[in-house]
């Protein structure tokens, strides 16, 4: 790597660094570290959404699958308009009239500490996972470009993401996100305009051979759901998006950090638009490096590489010099920005969910106090989760199954609560035992050796979600109609 990358990359990273230590204030109480002090610009927060999208997943993983595939998983991004519109019509209105940051608290009020404690347990399972795929990420650039292990780089990555997440909280996080957008944006949009225009025979090489090899399939059309089809990856997203927007702590820590709820309405619309183009960005990069090897295969390496690896690759050998260390310091903004979201929300979870369940009287510096820990506590698990996955071949494939699993079904859950009036603590109970039963059903039948599905992994939030709503639901009405008619014999 050359020296004027080394400083390109250090003077990004950096900057992004002490931009986010700089909102440290001693004298912060636990609602600033956790709500920024809702008053924040709805731009800045839709930038910041649209920044936890695009995380280090998005910026590798995306390209590395149509690298090696097609536009299958991009069908994923289609469902986001959707999950946006509920989000400004009914989450955010919803969620700026509770009076905690918490996302789960009402999930306590309709039924019960269980139901609070099982979706942010599901919750804060979720987010180290997506900590580790993304910490992974991040240094896999840096091992090759500089051969530095990729363990190290994971590790002082992740210590340098805590530092000005402990520092300058949630307010920190948003507006270094909203950079960390620009610089992401123009980095992708920079490498993609270099390899169309680096095409023998100009961009259009690249489309031609991206048709004729069927690299722009968006899946089957098929009805089946055993594989990894158009609809299957379409349900996938739709229930994962509203599970994102309706109960992910992330989004909802930003509900409450706008200024206002227009501001908040915004903000979610704003974030998911904006990333629909550019996970198509995304594609398309994937698209035309594998155009770009096609013509010239033979700057591959002899003994191949894997997906995921090409991307960074293609910027350590190929690209200008400058460039490349342009590129590396928006593949880490991608990642910092989602770790940083995570380590704050995370946090925020763990002392409202559980630590303030256990004192009922705390003290604000006390707060501040378990946030910090908290956020270190979160952090090293991420780096072991990050280093787990070193042998790992799609970290996509792995991230979409891990977070399938340990979503839990907490969005039916939610649904039930917030649709079904008449539902009781029990019917919720039976309900999320139902689905927790399901979700195992189909993600573990091979590892357990369990007579097989049938039905692809994607699909476990989708049915998990579906049985715990449904099962809630018919409970809760047959109970009731039976309620009626015992009570018009008497």
């Amino acid at each position: 790597m050359h020296l004027i990358d080394l400083i390109v990359f250090f003077l990004f990273t950096g900057g992004i660094v002490l931009l986010g230590c700089s909102f440290f204030n001693k004298r912060a109480s636990s609602d600033e570290f956790t709500s920024g002090g809702r008053n924040l610009p709805g731009w800045v927060v839709g930038m910041s959404i649209f920044a936890t999208y695009v995380s280090s997943i998005s910026y590798l993983g995306n390209p590395g699958k149509a690298y090696a595939g097609d536009w299958n998983p991009f069908v994923f991004s289609l469902s986001i308009p959707i999950a946006s519109y509920f989000a400004a019509k009914y989450f955010v209105p919803f969620y700026r009239q509770q009076c905690s940051v918490s996302a789960y608290s009402f999930l306590e009020e309709r039924f019960g500490v269980w139901a609070r404690l099982y979706a942010s347990a599901c919750y804060l399972l979720t987010q180290v996972a997506r900590m580790g795929s993304i910490l992974y990420l991040l240094a896999v650039p840096m091992n090759v470009l500089m051969g530095w292990d990729i363990q190290v780089v994971i590790i002082v990555t992740s210590l340098a993401i805590i530092a000005y997440s402990m520092l300058g909280g949630v307010k920190a996080v948003i507006w270094t996100e909203a950079i960390q957008g620009f610089i992401l944006i123009g980095g992708a949009l920079v490498c993609l305009s270099i390899l169309l225009f680096s095409m023998p025979e100009g961009p259009l090489q690249t489309f031609e051979i991206g048709l004729r090899d069927g690299k722009f399939s968006l899946g089957s059309f098929d009805w089946g759901v055993g594989t990894s089809t158009f609809w299957v990856c379409l349900i996938y997203g739709v229930f994962t998006n509203l599970q994102n927007y309706g109960i992910d702590q992330n989004y909802v820590q930003r509900y409450h950090a706008a200024g206002s709820k227009r501001e908040a309405k915004f903000s979610a619309l704003f974030g998911g638009w904006l990333y629909i183009p550019m996970s198509a960005v995304f594609f398309l990069i994937g698209t035309a490096l594998y155009a770009y090897y096609q013509v010239h295969p033979d700057l591959l390496p002899a003994d191949g590489i894997k997906a995921d690896y090409v991307f960074p690759y293609f910027i350590a050998n190929q690209l200008p010099v400058g460039l490349t260390g342009l590129l590396i310091a928006s593949i880490f903004a991608a990642g910092m920005s989602t770790v940083a979201t995570s380590v704050t929300s995370s946090s925020t979870i763990l002392l409202a969910d559980y630590y303030k369940r256990l004192r009922r009287q705390t003290t604000d510096r006390e707060e501040v106090l378990v946030l910090k820990v908290s956020s270190l506590i979160v952090g090293a698990l991420g780096i072991i989760v990050a280093l787990a996955l070193l042998n790992v071949d799609s970290i996509l494939d792995a991230w979409w199954k891990l977070s399938s699993i340990f979503s839990g079904g907490m969005l039916g859950l939610f649904l039930l609560g917030y649709i079904a009036r008449k539902a009781r603590r029990v019917d919720a109970i039976i309900g999320t035992v139902c689905g927790v039963i399901v979700i195992g059903w189909i993600s573990a039948a091979e590892f357990l050796h369990l007579p097989s599905s049938g039905i692809h992994e994607y699909l476990a939030i989708v049915l998990g979600t579906i049985v715990i709503f449904l099962v809630g639901f018919l409970l809760a009405h047959l109970c009731h109609s039976k309620r009626v008619e015992e009570g018009k014999k008497v």
